[in-house]
């Protein structure tokens, strides 16, 4: 049994597999053009980056790979529309949007003829998101990375979502194995959303430190924070988090604005610029549920044909 493509509107994937879109300056060009190239979907983390940087990033992605190239923008920063504009502007195939809800881009989207898939935790978001026109809906649960929208894993919210919705539906959360694949689709996911697993690719652009630190990782090591966003965030336990779960991170000293509300806990988008530079002791490595079951860093097109393999041996599993 081989992986089934992916039909979004009108943009077709040969592989069922939409890789994350990370910020800050996680999935970048090197990446989302790997996975595009490999047969899934390539995406882009505009959020973090400046209108030209993102523009940059596609231009050079279209430029080594014809897959499927989409964008992923926080709908929480406060340059949001610029960068949905400049991704329509740069031909994007597809505009992903999570951490809050826009009824506006909805409209840039239509008007560009650009499926549009807005990320939710609950059947009142995805049937909201349909009736607005969402040519497609990724549910993410309590156990993926980043920041998260519900306190339900994926597995148990999935068949809640797909009963209210008519358009397909991309399981996100905890999912790094073809196996895992496999189970998505036999619940009656379309297709997957995987962030943790790309980040630790060859092509991924997290520093070596950080790629280390999910290899490291076991699930112990995994904590909730409260993301100055206003929702709660998954990240692997360092230094920073210590001090946050104490209480003792010292406030903001100087605002970038770079949120349209932001609580002031502490300035995320430095922190994950830390990251991303190698800081590890003080930035915020956000993760999925999975990542104590990676245990390499595969190039793309390695990691793509494991998944196709695993997938066929659960399918033949399930079938004997």
């Amino acid at each position: 049994m081989d992986l089934p493509s992916l039909k979004i509107g009108d943009v077709t994937a040969r592989l069922p597999i939409i890789q994350g879109g990370m910020a800050v300056r996680i999935s970048l060009a090197p990446l989302a053009a790997a996975v595009a190239e490999a047969g899934g979907i390539g995406v882009i983390a505009g959020s973090g980056l400046t209108p030209e940087e993102l523009a940059h990033e596609i231009r050079a992605a279209k430029a080594v790979t014809d897959g499927v190239i989409g964008v992923n923008v926080m709908v929480a920063v406060r340059n949001f529309a610029e960068l949905v504009k400049t991704a329509i502007h740069e031909g994007i195939d597809l505009v992903i949007s999570g951490a809050g809800f826009s009824r506006d881009v909805f409209e840039w989207t239509a008007e560009a003829g650009i499926p549009m898939v807005p990320i939710v935790g609950s059947e009142r978001v995805a049937l909201l998101s349909q009736r607005f026109g969402a040519a497609a809906v990724v549910v993410e649960g309590h156990d993926a990375g980043g920041h998260l929208g519900t306190d339900e894993p994926v597995r148990q919210l999935l068949p809640r979502i797909l009963d209210a919705v008519s358009v397909p539906v991309i399981a996100a959360g905890n999912i790094i194995t073809g196996g895992d694949i496999f189970e998505m689709i036999q619940a009656g996911a379309s297709g997957v959303q995987m962030g943790t697993r790309f980040a630790a690719t060859v092509e991924s652009s997290a520093p070596d430190a950080f790629k280390r630190m999910y290899l490291d990782a076991v699930d112990e090591d995994m904590v909730l924070i409260q993301s100055p966003v206003g929702l709660p965030g998954r990240a692997l336990r360092n230094p920073l988090t210590d001090r946050l779960a104490a209480g003792t991170e010292p406030r903001i000293e100087r605002c970038i604005v770079c949120l349209k509300k932001c609580g002031k806990q502490f300035c995320i988008m430095d922190k994950l610029v830390k990251a991303h530079s190698g800081d590890v002791e003080d930035g915020l490595v956000f993760t999925g549920g999975g990542v104590g079951r990676i245990h390499d860093i595969p190039r793309v097109r390695d990691l793509m044909e494991r998944l196709a393999a695993e997938y066929r041996v659960a399918g033949e599993g399930s079938s004997a």
